[in-house]
């Protein structure tokens, strides 16, 4: 008996195969699939679909034999790899010096025929082979040769796809404990940052109070641009954590409820002060998804529709429908517009694209970000239609959960 060679790449190679973390791991119809259509092809009782580790080969698949694994020193498939674009064929193991004394050859199912394509990687190295076994001497047709190899690429194509699988699955985890780390970040400056913040705000107002008598108009105007410049501050600091935070709003549980409720609710909450009309409806559909991410999402879009408005009396009307899938929500305003070039960026974050609101101030970008950051995770979607001096019409969908 001759033992194989190890190949030339070996320590390459090893690493490689144990990159994919596939040894040991449980039965798949993939590859099992795979095996049992190679064994009736090629019209043999067993085939395999082996991996060569550094101390044995272990087969990732099997038909016809109950056996996992075996020494690598006897195995066929370590001589395989050696040639890794070649199909080995051996026609008959008694005679083939590689194998003389074989234990193989002499056990109770002896391997006589055996026919094996090299596995390879991406980067072409050998990680074990799909083969073929016979108790008898036999050999393969070029049509039965041709379809193993085909076989063994659609082999090659699940170890691909599984390595690709577990490169996505690793930037997963690291994005994220990367955006653990930053959200943890956030809360912690929004802490430190909103204390100073508010103590600015009570002393402009104490100095206004106590002091206002001995203080000129200018310096009025000083205190005053302190303290809405602290407040604008302090609102910014709150979108990001609110953005942030936008992630654990997903975690809570779907629930019913009625879009009528929800939408006064919310109604209540921006406490309006405009001449505005928001027309409800037509329908009040029960609705079975995350109420607070729900909540969250027209809080941000009637909010802007009431922001960015430049009419003497404020119109926006809400429509729901639904289909077996989807929820889909219409929200449309009478406002300001958004420029047509503009409206593919409204959703980035930190992109303001209005220089003021109706009450003067400046917009963070923060907003339309988690709004659409929150109506992804519901397995939604959101789009804009607006017209500059005429309106603007946000459309999205949130996936129902009362049919799944």
């Amino acid at each position: 008996m001759i033992h194989a060679e190890f190949p030339e790449n070996e320590e390459s190679r090893l690493a490689t195969l144990h990159d994919l973390n596939i040894l040991y791991t449980e039965a798949d119809d993939n590859y099992d699939n795979i095996t049992q259509l190679a064994s009736f092809i090629c019209k043999v009782p067993v085939s395999l679909i082996t991996l060569v580790g550094e101390e044995k080969q272990w087969f990732k698949s099997k038909s016809g034999t109950d056996m996992c694994e075996s020494d690598r020193d006897i195995s066929f498939c370590s001589h395989a790899i050696l040639k890794p674009r070649e199909l080995m064929e051996v026609k008959d193991a008694r005679i083939d010096p590689r194998f003389k004394n074989n234990p193989f050859i002499t056990a109770d199912f002896p391997i006589i025929f055996y026919a094996g394509m090299p596995l390879l990687s991406s980067n072409g190295t050998a990680l074990g082979s799909l083969c073929v076994i016979d108790s008898k001497p036999n050999s393969l047709d070029e049509n039965q040769k041709e379809a193993l190899r085909v076989l063994a690429k659609q082999v090659e194509n699940l170890f691909e796809l599984r390595r690709q699988n577990l490169h996505l699955e690793k930037m997963r985890l690291e994005l994220k404990s990367k955006n653990s780390q930053l959200k943890e970040f956030a809360g912690t400056v929004s802490h430190d940052m909103k204390m100073p913040l508010a103590n600015i705000i009570i002393t402009s107002d104490i100095l206004k109070a106590k002091y206002g008598k001995n203080i000129d108009e200018e310096g009025i105007n000083y205190l005053n641009y302190l303290k809405q410049s602290s407040f604008k501050l302090s609102n910014y600091i709150t979108g990001i954590l609110d953005h942030y935070e936008s992630d654990t709003l997903t975690d809570s549980l779907n629930e019913d409820f009625d879009i009528h409720d929800l939408l006064e609710q919310i109604i209540d909450l921006l406490n309006i002060n405009y001449d505005c009309e928001i027309n409800l409806p037509a329908e009040n559909i029960i609705v079975n998804s995350n109420r607070s991410a729900l909540e969250q999402i027209f809080l941000n879009l009637l909010g802007n529709s009431l922001k960015y408005n430049d009419k003497e009396q404020i119109v926006i009307d809400i429509s729901c429908e639904s289909d077996f899938n989807f929820y889909y929500f219409t929200i449309s305003d009478n406002g300001i517009g958004i420029p047509e070039d503009k409206q593919t960026e409204i959703f980035e974050l930190f992109k303001v694209l209005a220089e003021t609101d109706r009450t003067g101030n400046k917009g963070n970008g923060i907003g339309l970000s988690t709004v659409r950051k929150l109506i992804t995770s519901l397995g939604g979607e959101i789009s804009v239609n607006s017209e500059i001096g005429k309106g603007t019409t946000f459309k999205f969908s949130v996936k129902r959960n009362d049919l799944a």
